[in-house]
């Protein structure tokens, strides 16, 4: 293991905001070349950022620098590639085929939280979008000679499209890269719900090469209690018929995502999923920030200290469950992003790690935004101002929005940049940091369970390394040549 952080003391949470905006600590200039130079240099906090972003209309610009002034007024974008952070490519490519969804779960980022946006998009994307759009994904690989690129249907809910008609974006974007970068492959899934899963629809995605993961909430109905239709009935049954279903095809299945509820069990949540046989399982965190905080869960238990790290121990409990279980029997994506950050690996999330980001989100009327997650925060924080038929992705790379997650460590508030375990957590996940008036630059919300869940797995690790180590290994010899 690169090293072992498996004790320390917590990181304080910022300030409670007062009569007018906190503001983080000004580091030296040549430490952070994200606050960009000129006034900024000697006046700390002063504008960076020259002015409007790329495609951005007056309203937009503006209601992203009342929000967010980090990054879209105090960051220079040109400023800081000049001192050394380059762009990085989009790898990853969100199409928002559908914008409703025939669920309505109560604590949806797209439907339920700040951004409103999708009453104003077309129902389902175009066909003439689709190739749009796959002629800009095309020129984007064929410009910085992609080997790979990854595609998500989204929504929304995709599988309200018709089953003969799911594959065609996939199948636009495998001909367009097919025309324009031929030796750039394609991986592709599509994320449901889970009700509308059938064979047919299996079949047409199975042809395409097109595997299926599932937003559940755990196993059992008591589980799912805020996945409901329009009409408040529960969406639990007919999303387990769809997962049962999908099961039988272990290879166009990619797997659960889990949204944490602290009312429910962590270690019966984390079992009953396994009755769908899931490959992999990812458990994650409410989109919460500092002013909109997560819940905290059934008042605490005796013993247990009011507003401790109330998700760390949800997550511990199924962690220990999952690490010392005699075979595995799921891969739990969390976890072993954790572990592998420990361990000196890339990082393959956002969530977490030091990484930049390198996810794209078409809307259904072919606009560009940035990672849905950003509507958690406010009216218009995914948006760019930009659309397929007027901006390459190329100039998605300059948006501010977009380059702050780019910069690593640089992004970061100045705790977070001097915490030990920064390469592991990386500040957390990026709408988690955001608070009203300041913007992104603050730890997360969730910064002490997260600090409490790496140094309980870091210890996990070492101390398993440390036994593997102690166990006599017998030297194999070779056979003895023939006479």
């Amino acid at each position: 293991m690169r090293r072992a952080i498996t004790s320390g003391p917590a990181l304080p949470a910022p300030a409670a905001p007062g009569p007018g905006p906190t503001r983080q600590a000004s580091p030296a200039p040549h430490a952070d070349p994200a606050r960009g130079t000129g006034a900024t240099r000697h006046g700390g906090e002063s504008p960076a950022h020259a002015g409007p972003h790329p495609g951005a209309s007056p309203a937009q610009a503006a209601r992203h620098a009342r929000n967010a002034p980090w990054p879209y007024t105090r960051l220079d974008v040109a400023a800081a590639r000049a001192a050394g952070h380059p762009p990085h490519p989009i790898r990853q490519f969100v199409l928002k085929t559908r914008s409703r969804c025939n669920l309505a779960c109560t604590y949806c980022y797209v439907y339920e939280m700040a951004d409103q946006g999708w009453r104003d998009q077309p129902v389902a994307m175009a066909p003439a979008t689709t190739a749009r759009a796959a002629q800009r994904i095309a020129e984007h690989a064929a410009a910085h000679d992609l080997p790979r690129v990854d595609l998500v249907l989204h929504g929304g809910e995709p599988l309200l499209t018709a089953p003969a008609a799911l594959a065609a974006p996939v199948e636009a974007v495998r001909a367009a890269l097919a025309a324009t970068s031929p030796r750039t492959r394609i991986t592709a899934t599509v994320q449901t719900n889970g009700t509308l899963i059938t064979r047919g629809r299996l079949a047409a995605l199975a042809a395409a090469g097109i595997r299926v993961g599932v937003s559940l909430d755990g196993g059992l109905p008591a589980h799912n209690t805020r996945r409901v239709d329009h009409a408040g009935h529960p969406g639990f049954g007919a999303a387990a018929r769809g997962l049962r279903l999908l099961a039988r095809h272990p290879d166009s299945y990619a797997g659960v995502l889990c949204v944490i509820d602290l009312d429910q069990d962590p270690v019966e949540t984390y079992e009953s999923l396994l009755a769908f046989a899931p490959p992999t399982v990812g458990l994650l965190l409410p989109l919460a920030n500092w002013s909109a905080p997560p819940p905290r869960g059934p008042s605490p238990s005796p013993g247990r200290r009011p507003g401790g790290t109330p998700y760390a121990d949800w997550l511990l409990a199924v962690f220990e469950r999952w690490w010392h279980d005699g075979a595995r029997r799921t891969r739990i994506r969390l976890f072993e992003e954790i572990i592998a950050l420990l361990l000196g690996q890339p990082a393959t999330t956002e969530t977490l790690g030091l990484a930049p980001a390198a996810t794209a989100v078409i809307e259904t009327d072919g606009s560009i935004e940035q990672a849905d997650s950003l509507k958690s925060a406010y009216e218009g924080a995914a948006a760019t101002g930009m659309a397929l038929d007027t901006h390459s992705f190329d100039e998605l790379l300059d948006h501010p929005g977009f380059a702050a997650r780019q910069l690593g460590r640089d992004a970061l508030a100045a705790g977070c940049r001097a915490c030990e375990l920064v390469e592991v957590c990386g500040g957390g996940h990026y709408p988690h940091r955001y608070r009203a008036g300041e913007g992104f630059r603050q730890p997360s919300v969730y910064c002490a369970d997260l600090q409490v869940l790496i140094r309980h797995i870091a210890t996990a690790v070492q101390h398993a390394a440390e036994q593997h180590a102690a166990v006599p290994h017998a030297v194999a010899h070779p056979p003895a040549a023939a006479s």
